[in-house]
């Protein structure tokens, strides 16, 4: 007998990318000809990345994202599914480029990134499978893709679903529409400063607030993450774990997919943000997205 699928569901939609990963000596100004030390490709993006996480870390994951009909875009989606990704309502769009992207790598971990963001994919969200919401236990989105976004986080505020934005950087535009819409703004320090220019990190953060958030948050790599809530506007650090970083590519992509998981399973929200920063240090120490294993041994290793 099988037995049900009892994991939470959450939902993702965004940026998905094929990433050619180059490890280098260091990133040399051109012109210039020089030897990578290894390579690898594999899927990569912001929602995407956080979609593996979800999946690693015991969420059952569907991603909603727009690939193109190239040579690309079909063999990005079966590396998510080889991840336990749910792409059945990704959509492949006729005539359109797959965004890539190639990332150096230097020795300490350290990463230049040269993106192509995709061309042709379309932004109307009216073939996004709404419905499918209702069951989710909580849904992440990225900037990449403000319309599908949108229309996602209006579904969801309607119906009390718990929703989680990667506030990367983006225009300026963009965030302050979708900031209003979201529960959870978890900012990257360049997204932040991009929704609040001239603004304190702190006053940002309760700028969020103010604009419908319930809770708002930045990571800060090694500084750890700066966080408050609406009920309490008290600014709060989770501090980030001791870790040697090999590659941050993705880190903050994981810590979002985490802290959705964390979200989606009901966690307090000082325990949402330990969870995820173990997540996102652990994918900068090992250039992976860890398992739940994994990061249940490193809050072991290092109580907070």
């Amino acid at each position: 007998m099988t037995l049900p699928d009892t994991r939470p569901i959450v939902v993702c939609l965004g940026s998905v990318v094929m990433d050619h990963t180059f490890h280098v000596q260091e990133v040399v100004q051109p012109p210039s000809k020089n030897r990578a030390t290894s390579y690898a490709l594999g899927a990569g993006g912001l929602a995407a990345n956080a979609s593996i996480a979800v999946s690693r870390l015991g969420g059952h994951c569907v991603f909603w994202g727009r690939v193109g009909d190239d040579l690309n875009g079909t063999p990005l989606l079966e590396a998510l599914a080889a991840q336990g990704v749910d792409v059945a309502h990704c959509r492949r769009a006729p005539n359109a480029r797959t965004p890539v992207s190639a990332v150096l790598v230097d020795p300490v971990g350290e990463r230049s990134i040269f993106a192509y963001r995709g061309d042709n994919l379309g932004t109307d969200p009216a073939w996004l499978p709404l419905h499918l919401l209702d069951t989710a236990r909580a849904f992440l989105c990225d900037p990449r893709w403000p319309e599908g976004s949108a229309a996602a986080l209006d579904y969801c505020r309607a119906r009390g679903i718990p929703t989680v934005i990667d506030g990367e950087k983006s225009e300026t535009r963009i965030l302050l529409d979708l900031i209003p819409r979201v529960d959870h703004a978890v900012f990257s320090q360049p997204g932040l400063g991009n929704y609040a220019p001239g603004l304190k990190p702190v006053d940002a953060l309760r700028k969020a607030i103010a604009d419908g958030c319930k809770v708002a948050a930045v990571t800060r790599g090694e500084k750890g993450t700066l966080w408050l809530t609406a009920t309490d506007p008290t600014p709060r650090v989770t501090p980030a774990f001791r870790v040697q970083a090999t590659n941050t590519t993705g880190a903050g992509d994981v810590f979002h997919g985490a802290y959705a998981v964390a979200v989606a399973e009901g966690m307090a929200v000082d325990r949402a943000m330990r969870f995820a920063s173990a997540a996102g240090g652990l994918r900068a120490r090992d250039g992976a997205t860890p398992d739940r294993a994994m990061l249940e041994q490193l809050l072991v290793e290092q109580p907070g």
